[in-house]
């Protein structure tokens, strides 16, 4: 597929807007109660709850609400897009972020003026050439280049820079990727799904993928680990593809019959709300998940639901 051109962009963010725009009549989506209980006070929300259309139209609209994208990604910078491509799944599976999502907030990168896009994830699996497979199987790597973006090796050691975490109680170091280090904007883009461990794989779980020693964690205590990384890099905007939602045989995924239609998006800068949030969707309360308490604990977020200014909206509602 070819790249979108400037006039081509504009036209893809303007069509794809004019399908998201509807407001909906009611914010009562059922549950979780939380997220929909009551509307948001005036200013800038925490965190956006867009519900019942297709990623990118769920996007556009969420986008629109966080104030637009022009708020996040200034003219001439370089961002980084960080999908969850951990796996050489199709989008079916649930075990990946959903590729017209990530083409999505590409072409919105760009439109506000993005020098440079970059895409990239460090695969859970080291074996020669399971990167490649895993860019192509879940369709990020295509999706990802036909809206301009540069798709970025994460699977030799060359890239890393070993980085000291203060504050942190088990991951003290650890080798991050060149892009997180050097890119202006950094956007967190992970899939909701089931982890055999953790429970849940969300946004914090996500940052996982631009480290070299991904076991490293595993090693020393993993929840742990995972909120000590957040201490050392929080990502500018967090967005949670929660359209299909693996319930069953995570991280990896097993037939698309384990995949509940949930057709939800969650965008925040806080990536503790983003991710209590997520919880609360997948249907189990947030301080179970421990990496969640434990960096609302850190002070890296606020997972109590009840204190944000949340808004929310129902595509055709």
């Amino acid at each position: 597929m070819n790249k979108l051109n400037s006039k081509e962009r504009r036209e893809f963010l303007k069509k794809s807007l004019a399908t998201g725009v509807a407001v909906g009549g009611s914010f009562l989506w059922g549950t979780p109660e939380i997220l929909f209980a009551k509307a948001a006070s005036s200013g800038t929300p925490d965190l956006v709850a867009v519900k019942n259309g297709e990623p990118d139209a769920m996007f556009n609209q969420a986008i629109f609400m966080m104030g637009g994208m022009k708020k996040f990604v200034k003219k001439g910078q370089t961002v980084l897009v960080k999908p969850n491509i951990s796996f050489a799944r199709k989008p079916e599976i649930g075990a990946t972020t959903n590729p017209l999502l990530v083409k999505s907030i590409v072409a919105h990168c760009f439109g506000a003026g993005a020098k440079k896009v970059y895409v990239f994830d460090n695969v859970a699996s080291s074996s020669y050439g399971m990167a490649q497979k895993c860019y192509k199987e879940s369709g990020i790597g295509e999706a990802a280049k036909s809206a301009g973006a540069l798709v970025a090796p994460g699977d030799n050691e060359k890239y890393y820079q070993k980085v000291t975490i203060p504050g942190a109680k088990a991951l003290v170091s650890t080798e991050v990727h060149e892009l997180v280090l050097e890119a202006d904007v950094f956007i967190n883009v992970p899939i909701l799904k089931n982890h055999h461990y953790t429970y849940q794989s969300i946004a914090m779980k996500n940052l996982m993928g631009v480290v070299w020693d991904r076991m490293k964690y595993h090693s020393l205590d993993l929840e742990q680990s995972i909120a000590d990384f957040c201490l050392f890099k929080k990502p500018d905007l967090n967005i949670v593809d929660a359209y299909r939602v693996m319930q069953r045989f995570g991280p990896r995924g097993s037939t698309p019959e384990n995949v509940a239609l949930k057709k939800t998006l969650l965008v925040s800068n806080d990536i503790v709300a983003v991710d209590a949030a997520a919880s609360k969707v997948y249907g189990m309360e947030p301080e179970k998940v421990r990496y969640i308490q434990l960096g609302h604990d850190l002070n890296i977020g606020n997972m109590n639901l009840n204190e944000l200014n949340i808004r929310r909206h129902v595509i055709g509602g």
